[in-house]
């Protein structure tokens, strides 16, 4: 009998929970049902952005400190997509710390507007944050395959105009339902479980946009792999020298783990947050993947504080600029010193594609290694 009532009990009690889900589903103006995180979640989650947000905004002012202060920087377009990335890494520290804790921590319920905006500059952050790494990619892939024109071809005019063109797509597109695009019921009942206000047509256009860039930044880095292999086990062939060979091929290794580490980094970090906005797109998340998804877009915004590491502090020459800055910070004498003894590598050091495209030039550091792998080192070392 006791047993009878204790099903009786849990039948009626999923019942209820089942009725309530379903009135849940029906209506959401309060924004209760965004609101998911439980008391360790939020601590959790709240850590992440806490640590991960400042030093993410300190690090990308940092490299676009020295690429502004810096001449020879300014001037070459790969640079200048490395600041872009910055920028816009920058702007997503910002724009997706405030925003984020703001609503799922302190529960702020803004009104359509205010929301909107504040999402409009995260989704206008993160899009120019990939637009950027396609843009870095492409430029390795012209530097690679076009190195004795990439000059003529990758100009600095150029480069800043495709970046305009990049920001320019990503703000309208992120101002889209701002100018109207957003869910036609409202909250009742909400298009989206993962965002208010916003139209699940938008949510699929936008999470396609993102991937299209991802796929281009992929067939891109496999482009340059696939021509450094052919180069190497062409120059192997030729010059028949067993240890040449195997010392190249270790080099080719080597550009394929670190190209291969950028592109895990990129996709591990993108891949679920895009995931869960397309299954938005086709069902009802639960509470449960609401929290799964609140979790892997702070992954977002990780790939945002180690840009830095990978495509700026990497390179040779921003590093140099960066050591001339804190010579003329400090301006003590060791500072001096160690820096002056760098300054000679700041112009021969041959760190991208603008220092070895001339032919001569080319054709002189093939003598020495011929290894096209080595000119892609030097622009990602």
């Amino acid at each position: 009998m006791v047993e009878l009532e204790g099903s009786a009990y849990l039948y009626f009690a999923d019942a209820e929970k089942n009725a309530s889900s379903q009135i849940g589903n029906g209506s959401c103006e309060s924004l209760e049902c965004y609101m998911v995180l439980t008391k360790l979640e939020k601590t959790a989650i709240g850590t992440i952005c806490f640590l991960t947000g400042p030093v993410t905004l300190m690090e990308n002012a940092l490299v676009l400190g020295v690429i502004a202060t810096s001449v020879v920087l300014r001037q070459k377009p790969s640079y200048l997509f490395i600041g872009s990335l910055a920028l816009a890494d920058f702007f997503a520290s910002w724009f997706f710390t405030m925003s984020f804790l703001d609503f799922h921590l302190f529960h702020r319920s803004d009104g359509p507007t205010a929301y909107l905006f504040k999402l409009g500059g995260v989704t206008m952050a993160f899009s120019s944050s990939v637009g950027s790494l396609l843009l870095t990619a492409l430029d390795r892939y012209i530097c690679i395959h076009q190195a004795s024109s990439y000059k003529v071809l990758l100009t600095r005019q150029r480069a800043l105009l495709s970046l305009l063109v990049l920001w320019s797509i990503t703000i309208f597109l992120s101002s889209w339902p701002l100018m109207g695009w957003r869910c036609s019921t409202d909250l009742s009942p909400p298009c989206s479980r993962l965002f208010p206000y916003i139209s699940r047509g938008y949510l699929a256009c936008w999470t396609t946009f993102i991937l299209v860039l991802l796929a281009l930044i992929l067939v891109a880095y496999s482009l340059i792999l696939w021509k450094a292999h052919r180069h190497e086990s062409s120059m192997t062939s030729l010059q028949g020298a067993a240890g040449t060979g195997q010392a190249r091929m270790r080099m080719d290794i080597r550009l394929a783990r670190t190209f291969g580490l950028i592109l895990l980094i990129l996709v591990g970090s993108w891949l679920p947050v895009l995931t869960f906005m397309l299954v938005d797109v086709s069902i009802i998340l639960t509470h449960t993947q609401q929290r799964a998804f609140a979790f892997c877009s702070t992954l977002c915004l990780v790939n945002s504080a180690v840009n830095p590491l990978l495509y700026a502090l990497r390179c040779r020459e921003l590093r140099l600029a960066l050591l001339q800055s804190l010579q003329r910070v400090c301006g003590f004498g060791k500072c001096k010193k160690c820096t002056k003894d760098l300054d000679p590598g700041m112009h021969s050091a041959g760190d991208n594609c603008a220092e070895v495209s001339d032919d001569e030039k080319l054709r002189a550091r093939t003598t020495q290694l011929d290894s096209i792998s080595e000119i892609v080192n030097n622009q990602s070392s």
